[in-house]
């Protein structure tokens, strides 16, 4: 499946981008006012191959939750159980993501690709009841295994689990992309998992540990230097290379960095915008992109995150985020609120009159 996702995804499209910056001069504004906006909407006629391309709606979160054996290396001082109840409280309808999803008319889907502990949630139960019009969050029960090993003392996964992860979050894209979507958003759950963030954007960009790795859930001196010093431990450990992204991930990734670089790619494929949330999401997308560059033409990051490593990954990828607000929380939170500037940026192809059809005189 790996293969033939990637096989499947290909340069934007320059007619359909040249006809999108035509038809932007053409508006009844003035050249450049919408500054970033114009771009985008230039990229998103690229990906769909049209222009206009069709408006990014239906939209569909996709949380991949985990956990970390270097967890067991103090580096958070949230227990690991926290992401099992976090799934329950998704399912709930009562976390930040949820909020923002239904504010966004967003459906939301929940992967366990990795969770360690019991999830105190009957999977049977969680299948995406009708909620005001909103499909409520539905899980997927999709553990490849019960958490990654400790990247400090061995890799994390194998080559074969990082692969079926990735190959997890390809399904998953296909299956929102058949069930309607038009534009997927990354969302993940994992405690720890900022530390094999930090850890993917060194390997995978040659920035140093202390460059990327941040504070996470909001760590003090102590345990941030301790988590540096993690970061750096694995990396000396493995020498991941970064010519083999799947070696990389399996080093020192998580099985939800794996499942979301393969919703990417899943969404490359199928010519959807994928709207990127924070560090987890941009450690992931560089997996994506370091095994085809032109995944990045479907990428379109949200935010710019508080987490240092997301701003080196982004730049790394030559995006500019939507968003600034400092936010670090995940989940999906910042990408669900960068969604109605994607919208918004489509819709005035869609939408806006010309100079000539409105009879507006040009300068």
């Amino acid at each position: 499946m790996l293969e033939t996702t990637i096989a499947a995804i290909g340069p934007l499209d320059e007619s359909a981008m040249a006809a999108a910056r035509d038809l932007q001069g053409r508006l009844t504004k003035p050249p450049g006012s919408l500054g970033a906006l114009e771009e985008l909407s230039v990229r998103l006629a690229g990906l769909a191959g049209s222009c206009p391309p069709p408006l990014p709606e239906p939209a569909a979160v996709a949380i991949f939750a985990g956990d970390h054996g270097v967890h067991a290396q103090g580096v958070t001082p949230w227990p690991q159980e926290v992401t099992a109840q976090m799934i329950a409280n998704f399912l709930a309808g009562g976390a930040v993501v949820n909020a923002f999803a239904r504010q966004a008319g967003a459906a939301v889907t929940v992967v366990d690709v990795g969770v360690a502990t019991p999830l105190p949630v009957d999977p049977d139960a969680a299948t995406g009841a009708d909620d005001g019009g909103v499909t409520g969050p539905r899980l997927v029960c999709a553990n490849v295994r019960l958490g990654t090993r400790d990247m400090t003392v061995t890799a994390a996964l194998t080559r074969d689990e990082a692969r079926t992860a990735v190959e997890i979050g390809i399904r998953i894209a296909g299956e929102l992309v058949d069930a309607g979507a038009g534009i997927l958003l990354t969302g993940d759950m994992g405690i720890g998992n900022t530390t094999p963030s930090a850890a993917l954007v060194a390997a995978l960009t040659g920035a140093e540990p202390a460059e990327v790795t941040g504070r996470g859930t909001g760590v003090d001196d102590e345990t941030y230097r301790r988590k540096v010093g993690v970061v750096r431990t694995a990396l000396d450990r493995h020498r991941p290379d970064p010519a083999d992204p799947l070696g990389v991930l399996a080093a020192v990734g998580g099985l939800e960095h794996a499942a979301l670089a393969g919703l990417i790619l899943g969404a490359a494929a199928r010519r959807v915008p994928v709207l990127l949330d924070g560090v987890i999401a941009a450690s992931a997308a560089l997996v994506a992109a370091a095994l085809t560059p032109d995944a990045v033409g479907a990428m379109v990051a949200g935010h710019r995150s508080a987490e240092p490593g997301a701003t080196v990954a982004l730049r790394h990828l030559g995006l500019d985020p939507l968003l600034d607000l400092g936010l670090r929380l995940g989940e999906g939170t910042g990408a669900l609120l960068a969604l109605p500037v994607v919208t918004g940026a489509v819709r005035v192809l869609h939408e806006v009159a010309t100079f000539d059809s409105a009879g507006v005189s040009e300068k």
